[in-house]
């Protein structure tokens, strides 16, 4: 369907309680209807009568108190929405039923050349030519032994498979579910998602993906406050709720981490020591993948797991060290496909070096605080110089700013942003959320913005995984 040059367009109000007007040559009727959904019904309704009259599309401005929407509505109330200045299709419906489906042959279009497969088939099925014997009233054509008819060397046209290929069906666009056209698609006229309901998509597609062998992620920072424990528990539920199970959240801290605070117990009270010390049996050949569960705890509603420290004994109690990394480390590579580390504030310690050691991707939490920020970006410094593995983890780090303070400012928020830009592949910004604020920790008790920001912060660092 494609816009008129009618340049006598309408336009139409859908007021919050419901009712709407429609103005048609500066004269404006009434709609008494009581919803949104039916006062776009009855603008549709009432526009496709005006373009079966003038036997063209006509263009109606529908202005909602969300929003401004130009669509083009023909006489059988087929509607597509257009961009102000644009084409009306680049955002359109789905095809018309009467749409054909093939080019007209050219009639001056040469036939086409038969292949080499063919050609020689044709060779191959040609009656050869045998010399003129003496006497004989002209050429016989044809051999001693006549072929049969049903010669099975005959080639047969290529057939098109009835199948639809997966590319086709990946190219399939779901419609719209969200604002305006949610709701015409809902109305029965399925229209196609927004730019900003497409980019949304986009990050679920991203963060679904599995990797060939285990990723694993390391949230750091040298400052305490940052908020790695609310960045590693919510990427963890993110990877978990889009891309299915095996994600867990390892709490790598020497020094009480606080990881088991912020999320569920299991049905017991087994930290990584314990895993530690039934390391041999959950690497053998006899271990089972479910008998990982005696010593991780299961996140019912965000649908990953924890592996705890113990963070009401000392230090110097429950010490680990860099071999202990690695053997978890080998636990958890084989029960699970994507690992993201909490990290503790000692980067000296060969504990938190060994994590980095098992990096796949880097991420920065940070605050809009300022000691926050820098620590951070010193960090990401000391990494450089360590050596070219971790300056390239520090290249291609995700940086996540959280509005921790509800009292900070968006100028305060953008010189951080504007900052880890220069230091980060991407930047993420987190607005602030109570929900955030202590005890258990839950994506779906978050606000849909926080949520969105989390999402894009997760398909960041998908997509890292992607270019390594």
């Amino acid at each position: 369907m494609r816009d008129s040059s009618n340049d006598d367009g309408l336009n139409a109000t859908i007021h919050p309680d419901g009712s709407a007007v429609l103005v048609v040559d500066e004269t404006p009727h009434a709609i008494s209807t009581t919803s949104a959904e039916d006062a776009r019904r009855e603008i549709v309704r009432l526009t496709a009568q005006i373009a079966r009259q003038l036997d063209t599309p006509i263009r109606v401005i529908v202005t909602e108190p969300d929003g401004t929407w130009p669509l083009v509505v023909d006489g059988d109330e087929h509607v597509e929405f257009a961009a102000e200045g644009g084409d009306p299709g680049a955002y359109g419906s789905a095809p018309r039923a009467d749409a054909a489906d093939a080019q007209p042959a050219r009639p001056d279009a040469a036939p086409p050349a038969p292949t080499r497969a063919a050609a020689q088939a044709a060779d191959d099925d040609a009656p050869a030519m045998r010399p003129v014997r003496s006497g004989s009233a002209g050429p016989v054509r044809g051999s001693a032994t006549p072929r049969p008819a049903h010669d099975a060397r005959v080639v047969r046209p290529e057939r098109e498979t009835f199948l639809t290929s997966a590319h086709e069906q990946d190219d399939r666009e779901d419609p719209a579910t969200r604002g305006f056209r949610g709701a015409m698609t809902r109305m029965g006229i399925r229209m196609a998602p927004g730019a900003e309901e497409r980019s949304e998509r986009a990050d679920q597609m991203a963060v679904a993906n599995h990797w060939p062998g285990p990723r694993t992620i390391a949230v750091v920072n040298g400052k305490g406050g940052s908020g790695k424990t609310p960045t590693t528990i919510l990427l963890a539920a993110v990877f978990a709720r889009f891309g299915g199970a095996g994600v867990l959240a390892w709490d790598n801290n020497q020094t009480r981490g606080t990881l088991g605070w912020r999320t569920e117990q299991g049905p017991h009270e087994a930290t990584l020591h314990d895993m530690l010390e039934a390391s041999d049996h959950l690497l053998s050949t006899e271990a089972q993948a479910a008998d990982v569960a005696n010593f991780v705890h299961h996140q019912r509603q965000d649908r990953f797991d924890v592996l705890r420290s113990q963070p009401i004994a000392l230090a110097s109690e429950q010490r680990v060290s860099a071999e202990d990394v690695d053997r978890i480390h080998s636990v958890a590579a084989r029960y699970y496909r994507l690992i993201v580390m909490d990290s503790g504030n000692d980067e000296s310690d060969p504990l938190w070096q060994r994590m980095i050691d098992h990096t796949d991707q880097l991420v920065i939490a940070t605050t809009t605080r300022d000691e926050h920020a820098e620590a951070g970006a010193l960090l990401l410094d000391a990494l450089t110089e360590r050596d070219e593995r971790s300056a390239a983890l520090a290249r291609n780090a995700v940086s996540v700013v959280s509005q921790a303070d509800q009292r900070s400012t968006g100028a305060e928020m953008r010189r951080i942003v504007d900052g880890y830009k220069q230091l980060t592949r991407d930047v993420v910004q987190v607005p602030f959320d109570p929900a955030m604020i202590g005890g258990h920790l839950h994506y779906s008790a978050l606000r849909p913005g926080t949520q969105r920001a989390w999402l894009a912060a997760a398909a960041s660092v998908a997509r890292g995984f992607q270019a390594s």
